[in-house]
């Protein structure tokens, strides 16, 4: 194929990743630029294919044949709720394929043929003919180490993202000095990576990068809280996409550069987005030092005596005469999986004539857009999904607030209590309702650690319970009334 067709193939697939990416940013057009991004790289991998000049088919179609068993596999047995710790899983993924080119490539160029590890870690005679000539060679090299560093980060932050998430790794882990020690073993990554530029064939420098790489990834993921999972799958998701782009310049692809440049860029994006909703920094994200705890509030002091508790017929009749009622999910709709529960009970509602909608926090749950997924699922309508700078302002016309599994992203402390840890955290302004319903287990804090004084005002009830089964019975004592 000529290569001027390959090209044009290749602009071709770009432009379907960016008219996907377009349409993914509203759920009516999701669908669609869903689409035409899976047909974008189906181009891009077809053409690839036909235009490699030295392709070993029987490798590409038994990778192609396990890889549609585990995924479909995967597919049918993953539930919803569990969908953070697949996509912590797949960032995983993308770092380790884009790590696995560079080092093929790098010992490909090399030509060295490892058969022990005494070769592995051997000094080889080479120049920077090898990478290319001038600054090709250096580009060639600096993009393979970039890769490898990026990569190794991306797979084993992403692995402890995953554990963490799956509640496999239940404390936080950090080095010595915190975010010090990760800057020291960045800095100690950085120096392997121009020790490999200055001697290309410096193989026990490689093997250094990569010690380096897989460790900081673990120690950057491990000492950060599960409040603040969303910005560390977002930021992870950028890191997979700048290291598919360095894959792009090692094999000189095109495509492949484009692909990762838009990942990686979005994923920024995205992660700067998710900073703000939480006030952090994308600083702060970087060195993997996040949240702190803060000084010790008295819950006793802020819930003693002033609790209010209710039964679920108690809140069905105040919901008979509600004209206006927002339902505001948090994780712990996801861990009770009462998604399907609750549209249900709004169903009830709107069918007395009330209105309905859900205020969605940003950061709810544990990754972006985690209580969206979790209600499109259980096929709650796309335009009752309203944002929270969009909802807060209504809050003073709502009748109910309905609160299910939701903490921090609820705590008036984020926006009266100067110094509190989480202040300054934009939140749902759920208090300015006319009345307050809090579905939960117990008086237990979210995990900045924080009694919520919501818990407490006047206008809230509390109804302790598991989620999906209070929800239940507050659709069943509507229905019946």
């Amino acid at each position: 194929m000529n290569a001027h067709l390959v090209n044009l193939v290749y602009l071709l697939a770009s432009i379907l990743f960016i008219l996907g990416i377009k349409g993914l940013t509203k759920p009516k057009t999701a669908v669609r630029g869903n689409f035409l991004s899976a047909m974008g790289m189906l181009l891009a991998v077809l053409v690839t294919l036909y235009h490699s000049s030295v392709v070993n088919f029987s490798y590409i179609a038994a990778g192609v044949a396990i890889g549609t068993v585990v995924g479909s596999v995967i597919a049918l047995r993953i539930q919803m709720t569990s969908m953070p710790e697949m996509v912590a899983l797949l960032n995983g993924f993308g770092g380790a394929a884009s790590l696995s080119i560079a080092l093929a490539e790098y010992f490909a160029r090399l030509n060295l043929d490892i058969t022990s590890f005494s070769d592995l870690t051997a000094q080889i005679s080479t120049d920077m003919g090898a990478f290319g000539e001038g600054v090709e060679g250096h580009v060639a090299i600096l993009s393979i180490g970039l890769t490898v560093l990026i990569g190794a980060l991306t797979l084993t932050g992403s692995i402890v993202a995953f554990t963490k998430l799956s509640e496999i790794m239940q404390n936080d882990y950090s080095l010595p000095g915190g975010p010090i020690g990760n800057g020291i073993m960045l800095a100690a990554s950085l120096v392997a990576l121009t020790i490999l530029i200055i001697e290309p064939g410096n193989t026990s420098a490689m093997i250094t990068l990569i010690c380096l790489a897989l460790v900081m990834g673990v120690f950057l993921v491990a000492p950060i809280g599960g409040a603040d999972m969303p910005v560390v799958i977002a930021l992870l998701n950028s890191y997979s996409g700048i290291a598919a782009a360095l894959a792009g310049f090692i094999l000189g692809n095109t495509v492949l550069i484009v692909a990762g440049s838009l990942v990686g860029t979005s994923g920024l994006i995205l992660t700067n987005i998710m900073c703000i909703a939480m006030n952090r920094s994308l600083a702060n994200v970087l060195f993997g030092k996040m949240a702190e705890g803060g000084e010790s509030i008295d819950a006793d002091e802020i819930y003693a005596g002033k609790v209010t508790s209710a039964q679920a017929d108690e809140v069905a009749m105040i919901l008979e005469t509600a004209s206006r009622v927002v339902i505001v999910p948090g994780y712990g709709m996801a861990m009770a999986q009462a998604q399907h529960a609750v549209r249900e009970l709004a169903d009830a509602m709107e069918a007395r004539g009330t209105v309905v909608e859900y205020g969605i926090h940003p950061v709810a749950g544990r990754m972006p857009g985690h209580m969206n997924v979790l209600l499109a699922e259980a096929e709650v309508p796309y335009d009752n999904l309203v944002e929270m700078d969009r909802i807060n302002p209504t809050f003073d016309d709502t009748d109910v607030a309905i609160i299910i599994g939701a903490n921090d992203v609820v705590n008036p402390m984020a926006r009266d209590e100067e110094g509190s840890p989480i202040y300054g955290m934009p939140i749902l302004n759920v208090d300015y309702a006319k009345t307050v319903v809090v579905i939960k287990r117990s008086l237990s804090p979210g995990f900045a650690g924080l009694p919520n004084p919501l818990f407490a005002l006047d206008n809230t009830l509390m109804v302790f319970g598991d989620g999906k089964k209070a929800v239940i019975d507050m659709t069943t004592a509507l229905t019946q009334a």
